[in-house]
């Protein structure tokens, strides 16, 4: 069963597995309306992920794209967090 209501049991460290189960990377904080997550060991990237994009199966918190759509749809170069859209 998948539920929306993604609340407080987000923590920081929690995993963020893709489409396929294979993990994209570990949740670094969590905002109201998305999720900061640290993908990558050597070269860390950051990617903000939207809170709706999230759902929690199995126990583990999905997205519905692979690693590869994750970084083109939710990098931001630095400094540009979401709610720095200017």
């Amino acid at each position: 069963m998948t539920e929306r209501s993604l609340g407080p049991e987000i923590e920081p460290g929690d995993r963020l597995f893709g489409r396929r189960g294979r993990r994209i990377g570990r949740v670094d904080a969590v905002f109201a309306d998305y999720l900061l997550v640290r993908s990558g060991v050597i070269l860390p990237v950051d990617l903000y992920v939207p809170r709706n994009a999230v759902s929690r199966s199995d126990g583990r918190l999905r997205v519905e794209l692979d690693r590869k759509g994750a970084y083109e749809a939710w990098h931001r170069p630095l400094k540009r967090a979401p709610h720095d859209q200017r």
